[in-house]
């Protein structure tokens, strides 16, 4: 079967998604989305009480911005910051709406697979050639073909585990009933479900950090409640964040209010645990974990909310040759540039389809998805990556190659996490000083201190962290 006059599929109609059709649909190439919700931004529904800590500015595609100006749309306020809900109704709603998306997008349509049509894994020869064959389920199952597949499906659906392993905690799924993924809508629709309980919040990323504040929010109209905190590391500073250093002031905003709940004593902090079991009895929940003193149990608690992290689903993609990077499960280009082990001051170099491009030609994993388990992403990076990649895919290959990507960053500095001594922070210092004379010269890989700790150029990072994969 020939390629020729076949769609773009684009799986996903969230953010970065519908971007990606209004990129195609702009230059003329025929796209088809498929979303697997009832409604577009199925994901971003799902977590629509968060605030986002980037403003309007940040989280709105250009392509999309001038189909909705063609029909009589207002921006909204660049510097004002979205909740999901806000971003849903007053941007992804009404562009999903226009006459040039509504007839592209097909809602309740899941793609469980995707390969080359008449191809498996293990063909070469002819495979370049042969369309994209896409298992698409929506009611009965059928086979629909593509020329080339934009992957914008998230990971919000697949939430890494409570075991800190990476693996389920043994009894997780026996204690399914008390445990929540993500971040709930505590101070709403789930308010009942908290008020008056013992909670576990596990993970120490933004999910978790605004459980945390949700849940002391929560208390100062219930005092029965008590929070608990448990953390795999010992070391808070990147954690906290990088508060007034931080280019998006709500981001560092989101660290500084954490690390006061912390230091005021409203909740209580379990640090250096691992977890690994749960344990159900009497109607309450407790998890054992590993320590650097040993075994450590925890709890009873009523409620456990696991907010650690997301995985892309790889399953879908069985049949396709990709060549990603060995512990991210992003493209493997890209890897360096975005790994938590290595990763410096919010800063990640511009990249386009070269970067997400794969053995499998024509296959593109986007937006979060793209960053695989990687923890930390912005919607300005997958509007810039689909705005190259539809580029590419129209043969403009000027505007796909000059990709540009600047963002804010975050103010703080992870530099050698292999460092001997993970309790003294970025640099051997816990202080806040500390971690703005790391960051201060990161362009010049300065080192600082003695044991072997410095913030490492972007370039030596990527030869670094190429080098051992």
């Amino acid at each position: 079967m020939s390629q020729r006059n076949l769609h773009v599929a684009v799986i996903g109609a969230g953010p970065v998604g519908l971007a990606a059709a209004a990129h195609l649909v702009s230059r003329s190439v025929s796209v088809r989305v498929y979303e697997s919700g009832d409604a577009v931004a199925a994901n971003v529904r799902k977590w629509g009480h968060v605030r986002l800590f980037s403003p309007w500015a940040f989280n709105t595609d250009e392509a999309a911005k001038a189909i909705l100006k063609g029909h009589g749309w207002q921006e909204p306020q660049g510097d004002v910051l979205p909740t999901g809900n806000d971003l849903y109704d007053a941007y992804l709603h009404p562009l999903a709406e226009t006459p040039e998306l509504r007839s592209v997008i097909e809602t309740n349509a899941k793609v469980k697979a995707i390969s080359r049509e008449g191809f498996s894994k293990v063909t070469t020869r002819g495979r370049e050639t042969s369309p994209f064959a896409l298992v698409v389920q929506n009611g009965r199952t059928r086979i629909e073909h593509a020329s080339a597949i934009i992957d914008a499906s998230g990971t919000w659906q697949n939430p890494n585990p409570l075991g800190a392993s990476g693996l389920q905690a043994i009894g997780e799924d026996a204690a399914a009933d008390y445990i929540d993924y993500g971040i709930p809508g505590i101070l709403g629709a789930d308010r009942a479900t908290y008020a008056g309980k013992r909670i576990l919040v596990v993970g120490g990323g933004h999910s978790a950090a605004n459980a945390l504040l949700d849940l002391a929010r929560l208390a100062e109209a219930d005092r029965r409640l008590q929070v608990t905190w448990a953390l795999r590391t010992a070391n808070l500073v990147r954690i906290f964040g990088g508060g007034d250093s931080d280019a998006l002031p709500a981001r560092g905003k989101l660290g500084s209010d954490l690390k006061s709940l912390l230091e005021s004593g409203r909740i209580k902090l379990v640090a250096d645990f691992s977890a690994n079991q749960v344990h159900v009895s009497n109607h309450a929940v407790t998890v054992t974990g590993l320590t650097s003193d040993g075994v450590r149990e925890v709890g009873p608690f009523d409620r456990i909310i696991v907010a650690t992290g997301q995985r892309p689903d790889l399953e879908m993609t069985r049949e396709l040759r990709l060549d990603l990077d060995p512990w991210l499960e992003c493209p493997k280009v890209l890897g360096p540039s975005i790994d938590p082990n290595l990763h410096s001051c919010g800063s990640v170099p511009p990249h386009g389809y070269k970067e997400l491009a794969h053995p499998e030609s024509g296959y593109f994993a986007v937006g979060v998805k793209s960053y695989g388990r990687a923890p930390t992403f912005l919607m300005a990076t997958g509007y810039e990556q689909v705005r190259s990649v539809a580029a590419f895919l129209a043969g403009d290959l000027e505007a796909a190659n000059a990709v540009r990507l600047v963002l804010p960053e975050t103010g703080v500095c992870s530099t050698d996490l292999a460092s001997r001594n993970d309790q003294t922070g970025c640099c051997g210092g816990s202080q806040p000083e500390a971690v703005d004379a790391c960051c201060a010269d990161d362009a010049n890989a300065k080192a600082i201190g003695a044991a072997g700790c410095g913030c490492v150029s972007q370039p030596e990072k990527i030869q670094k962290a190429a080098a051992m994969r």
